[in-house]
């Protein structure tokens, strides 16, 4: 803790070194859109373990007397970064420059620091370096999870869907693991990606071939560290009725003639009616 605290204190005392040097402005566009003035403090949000994200400017920007320049930043890089950090500066002369940042997998929970520059090659546009200090927070808890629905009835052998809500609050794109236990022979991993501040809803099929009443527990997991993870419950009773027979025909479970499509969809459509009612 002491150290982290003496890292803070340095990024601190650089910015007032460089605060006498004029600065550009910095216009961010990942993780999010805003405006930066050269040595500022930008809080960027919130980082699981072991997740990557990106910081990202554009390389047009506007020096203090309002003159524009298309091209004024020509690169980005990220210093300082804190014990165990891994940062990618971006390439040379692009219209967006990104710096990729990874912390470690077992990260602790906390605020971090770290230095960016934009930089402006040679200082061919007289607009010098723009320096400003990311703040970014390290928790697990960085989406928010919702399945749907959370009791189900279906026949022996017939497939059922549920929705998973991932609503990601964090910075990060890494993808998610969705995975059940408690369903016996049933082991489906399914990859999927929420990116960061979007709400995404993904299908998860559900499957079991014996009657009986089962809870099942539904995994969601950060590909980049197990303790970015959240559950949730779903009670399934397996029986065989005529209506999950109908529900069934919705799930491809059952196959007939394609004359009786038509006949299908009365039949879902007479299943969904009565599970809902």
């Amino acid at each position: 803790m002491r150290m982290r605290f003496a890292a803070v204190f340095q990024l601190l005392v650089l910015s007032l070194i460089i605060a006498a040097a004029g600065a550009s402005t910095v216009r961010m566009t990942e993780p999010y859109n805003a405006t930066i003035m050269g040595n500022s403090t930008v809080y960027l949000g919130k980082v699981g373990p072991g997740q990557t994200f990106y910081v990202t400017i554009s390389a047009n920007t506007t020096n203090s007397t309002g003159a524009v320049f298309q091209r004024g930043w020509n690169e980005l890089l990220a210093t300082d970064l804190p014990r165990g950090w891994i940062a990618e500066n971006s390439s040379l002369y692009n219209a967006y420059l990104s710096v990729k940042v990874t912390p470690p997998a077992d990260a602790e929970n906390g605020t971090y620091y770290f230095n960016l520059t934009a930089v402006n090659a040679g200082n061919y546009s007289k607009l010098g370096a723009a320096h400003f200090i990311a703040e970014i927070n390290v928790t697990p808890n960085v989406f928010k999870l919702q399945v749907s629905p959370s009791t189900i009835s279906t026949g022996p052998g017939e497939p059922t869907t549920i929705y998973i809500t991932i609503n990601n609050t964090g910075v990060s794109d890494n993808p998610f693991l969705i995975s059940a236990q408690g369903l016996p022979a049933w082991n489906l991993t399914k990859e999927v990606i929420a990116l960061h501040h979007t709400s995404e809803v993904f299908q998860y099929p559900l499957y079991q071939d014996e009657p009986g009443v089962y809870q099942a527990v539904i995994n969601v997991t950060s590909t980049a560290s197990p303790l970015v993870t959240k559950r949730s419950t779903v009670n399934l009773t397996v029986q065989a009725s005529v209506l999950n027979d109908y529900a069934a025909v919705g799930e491809g479970a059952v196959g007939f003639p394609i004359i009786y499509e038509p006949i299908y969809a009365i039949m879902q459509l007479i299943s969904r009616l009565f599970h809902s009612s």
